[in-house]
């Protein structure tokens, strides 16, 4: 299934497949403290973003991965990015970030539910993941949010080498057409 025309919108949300327009964005944005959490994390430089950004297209096009840039309907503005990897899988992993400005808005929450809606469309799985740090509240409590349940805690090594306890939140998928 090609995922590079997807979009999905909410009130106040457009959802698209990261493009070249969002590259620029991105680096500036996924960096500490927004990264402090996640398995990877700037890449150093604009060049190695762009090589990155033609695996995703590729995963896009093959289907193996929904990668979304946020933006709001009405301006147009980047708010950050969210996936859902291994796609056709029974136990897809997904995941999001915003940037630091557009924290405090519930445009996370809004943004995960309609990531998640559109998978209890489109996918059959039996339950997606939503990992997140123990530490890191707001992820938790995203998770909560959209009906996940606590699966497992343990030690995650990160890219970097650096650990920290993590939890896989388990959501169901809502089968309602």
């Amino acid at each position: 299934m090609d995922l590079s025309k997807v979009q999905i919108e909410t009130e106040r949300l457009l959802l698209v497949p990261v493009s070249d327009e969002y590259i620029e964005q991105i680096f500036l944005e996924f960096r500490l403290p927004m990264t402090k959490y996640m398995n990877y994390t700037s890449t150093g430089s604009l060049e190695e973003l762009k090589e990155r950004h033609k695996g995703w297209k590729k995963e896009l096009k093959e289907g193996t991965k929904l990668f979304m840039a946020a933006t709001l309907k009405k301006s147009g503005e980047f708010l950050g990015c969210f996936a859902i990897e291994d796609v056709g899988s029974k136990t897809p992993e997904m995941g999001g970030w915003l940037k630091k400005s557009a924290h405090g808005h519930g445009y996370g929450k809004e943004a995960a539910a309609a990531l998640k809606q559109w998978a209890d469309k489109n996918l059959d799985y039996e339950h997606a993941i939503w990992p997140c740090a123990v530490e890191n509240i707001p992820s938790c409590k995203l998770a909560e949010s959209l009906g996940g349940k606590i699966h497992k805690e343990y030690e995650k090594k990160m890219v970097s080498g650096k650990t920290w306890l993590a939890r896989d939140y388990w959501l169901t998928k809502n089968d309602e057409k």
